[in-house]
């Protein structure tokens, strides 16, 4: 069996799934760090790890999405996923999936599991060129690789969470240097107008030396 799970979200809201693979949701936790990354606009994208290719196809606020063996390639999980695509905005109107709750729909499950039985046993030849014609060559979908997260023992949200990290630390030493080098302006414009106000006192003290508190020599 090379299509292992496969689920429809309403951006990051999971609506239905199906695990073909028997593992017990075991790519839940992978799939939904993914969801909560797909940009706003229309997209496929495929992300690579060990011996499995997670697919994703986004059109509008739908998403279809399908873990598979990499000997499955991409043509076939990609045609699975147009089709699986057509059949869910078939089955159910924008304002049901825009009304609906994380799972609400999963009386689609029946639907996504007779999908891959059907891609996995016989794949029809139309949804397949369509699928082609589409992506004009799945070669083009770009291949995000997680391969060394998972070999060092990482999650992929873990990569998310360090990613988020270093971009909040490069905006927080953005403003401290903003705040320092304000803070050394104003040093320099302080210690600037001390030595004006030295200077100036430094020569009436000389003057008045010469001249008395007055400074009558030159009345």
């Amino acid at each position: 069996m090379s299509l292992l799970f496969a689920l429809v979200a309403r951006g990051a809201i999971v609506l239905a799934e199906h695990d073909a693979s028997k593992s017990g949701n075991s790519y839940a936790q992978a799939t939904q760090t993914i969801l909560s990354k797909i940009p706003p606009n229309d997209s496929k994208l495929t992300y690579a790890a060990e011996n499995l290719l997670i697919h994703y196809q986004k059109t509008s606020d739908v998403v279809t999405m399908v873990v598979a063996e990499d000997s499955a390639g991409r043509r076939m999980p990609f045609g699975f996923l147009a089709e699986l695509m057509k059949r869910f905005t078939a089955a159910y109107s924008s304002e049901e999936i825009g009304d609906a709750p994380a799972y609400g729909m999963n009386s689609f499950e029946g639907d996504i599991a007779k999908l891959m039985k059907q891609y996995e046993e016989s794949p029809p030849n139309d949804p397949i060129k369509v699928a082609q014609a589409e992506l004009a060559g799945v070669k083009d979908v770009m291949v995000k690789s997680i391969d060394a997260v998972l070999s060092r023992g990482e999650r992929i949200e873990l990569l998310v969470d360090k990613t988020d990290a270093m971009s909040s630390q490069a905006r927080a030493f953005r403003k401290r240097s903003t705040v320092l080098r304000r803070k050394m302006w104003w040093k320099n414009v302080k210690v600037l107008i001390a030595i004006g106000v030295s200077g100036v006192l430094l020569l009436y003290i000389i003057a008045a030396s010469l001249c008395g508190v007055g400074l009558h020599c030159y009345s």
